[in-house]
């Protein structure tokens, strides 16, 4: 694993990208073991567990109460279970009729996921419009975004301390791209199991970002945006002080959205999986690297930042303008030599 993320950290070659990146990825995150041989049972288990996930949690409360009602008759006599039953008011319990306020009903969760469901309905249909892949009417755009959709919802309720929170989309939508475009057919076919748990890994070490009630602790996102100002201190000063003494820019009008979506919505989708190929391979950890990218994203602008006053340079970072990534994350790794 030393060897895979030191090459990992140089960059995938572009041409052997999309049959290295979706393997090295899960090794990368965790989601696959270090021995090959446990690849396939460990496959098999997650991809299991994500269709029990799918069956308990996204499941219509109608089709719940239908089934529960399948196997009780089941146990009463086997063959009438086989025929479609529907059921009559009187075999309906209170906890599971539809305008039951009980807190354990079916369908009082239902309606209290509803906005839950809206909100990540709009958000999906606006990641990333410009990509046919996610984008659009066609058959494989919707398929696609029914994927995404059933990820982020299946993580909401499983994980209730954070919910959804917007942006989650534009974390996951890499994952799922790398993922669903393998070369491997039965890999591309499990992509939504695999990105979910990736998903999962990759939140892991930036869950603190995304939870309101740390947003002021020692480990939220304020923090985060402070660690990066003191990287910038520590590197240029005078960058340092012409931005938040001079022309007064709060690294939180830019740094925020910088860290919390993984730099996705700065540079162009094939630049951000490269980015994602370095995040990925530090064994510090991402946040590191990704505040040292971040770093550098500021310093590879220094001489325009340094001639702006606060309008032109907080639209600067608002709105990064096209790198050469390569000379980017160069720029970055000699940040970690000389922290080292």
């Amino acid at each position: 694993m030393r060897e895979l993320r030191r090459v990992a950290s140089q960059g995938i070659p572009h041409a052997a990208a999309p049959a290295l990146r979706p393997t090295l990825w899960k090794l990368l995150l965790g989601y696959l073991p270090s021995d090959r041989a446990l690849w396939s049972s460990e496959l098999a288990n997650k991809r299991s567990q994500y269709k029990h996930f799918k069956d308990d949690l996204l499941m219509n409360p109608s089709e719940i109460t239908r089934r529960i009602y399948n196997s009780a008759a089941h146990d009463i006599d086997d063959a009438k279970s086989e025929t479609r039953i529907l059921l009559s008011r009187s075999q309906i319990t209170h906890e599971d009729h539809p305008l039951s306020l009980g807190k354990t009903s079916v369908w009082n969760q239902f309606f209290q996921d509803t906005d839950l469901i809206e909100q990540i309905d709009r958000d999906v249909k606006r990641t990333h419009p410009d990509i046919h892949f996610f984008s659009g009417d066609s058959q494989l755009a919707k398929s696609n975004q029914d994927a995404l959709k059933n990820i982020l919802l299946i993580f909401a309720k499983l994980n209730p301390g954070i919910r959804y929170v917007q942006g989650m989309n534009e974390v996951l939508a890499p994952l799922f791209y790398v993922f669903k475009n393998d070369p491997d057919e039965e890999n591309a076919a499990f992509a939504e199991a695999d990105t979910f748990f990736c998903f999962v890994e990759l939140l892991s070490g930036f869950q603190d970002n995304f939870c309101q009630q740390l947003d002021n602790s020692i480990v939220g996102i304020r923090s985060t945006i402070t660690r990066l100002s003191q990287l910038l201190k520590e590197h240029d000063e005078e960058l340092w002080r012409h931005l938040e003494v001079t022309t007064q820019v709060n690294p939180q009008f830019y740094a925020f959205r910088w860290i919390t979506l993984l730099l996705t919505q700065e540079f162009n989708f094939s630049d951000i999986l490269h980015i994602w190929d370095i995040i990925l391979s530090d064994p510090e950890g991402p946040q590191e690297t990704l505040l040292r990218i971040c770093c550098a994203m500021l310093i590879f602008v220094r001489r325009r930042l340094l001639a702006g006053d606060f309008t032109s340079n907080l639209k600067l970072l608002q709105s990064y303008p096209s790198t050469n990534i390569s000379h980017l994350l160069h720029v970055a790794n000699k940040l970690r030599v000389q922290s080292g």
